[in-house]
């Protein structure tokens, strides 16, 4: 066999190969908190994105980080801005608002809002886990909850 033919018989079962691998999930989230970490008026929401979906809103509070079930409500407005809502388990709905590469969160009507940051996740000098979900930065963070909330 030449080794023109040997080549492509290599590259035809390669790329044969890589059709019949099922696809990935492709995950994505974006955080964002408010307060510091560790202290008990820390919040922190999870906006997570599946095979370029929206999929579930995580939330934690307090020193300890304690999870809270909360769902994507749906989109609304605030003052014309576009929004969204997340609802807790009890009922409570808080309204979420981009501003820039930050997230105003608001619980009733006429309070004044929260302006949650976008929180890195993964290695600090070296000592640490890579998030590989994780999205790079708060332009990305943005342009994640933007793209699959507001909608």
């Amino acid at each position: 066999m030449s080794s023109f033919a040997s080549a492509f018989c290599v590259l035809a079962f390669g790329i044969g190969a890589l059709a019949a691998r099922p696809a990935q999930a492709q995950n994505q989230v974006a955080n964002y908190g408010y307060g510091q970490p560790g202290t008990a008026s820390y919040e922190h929401f999870s906006f997570w994105t599946l095979n370029n979906r929206r999929s579930d809103v995580g939330y934690a509070a307090g020193a300890n980080r304690e999870d809270a079930r909360v769902s994507y409500a749906g989109p609304t407005s605030v003052g014309g801005q576009p929004g969204f809502r997340v609802k807790f388990l009890d009922g409570r709905t808080l309204t979420v608002v981009p501003s820039g590469t930050t997230l105003l969160v608001s619980g009733a009507p006429g309070t004044a809002p929260k302006t949650f940051t976008w929180e890195y996740e993964g290695p600090v000098n070296g000592v640490g886990t890579v998030c590989s979900v994780c999205v790079a930065d708060a332009a990305a963070a943005m342009r994640l909850v933007q793209a699959h909330y507001l909608k």
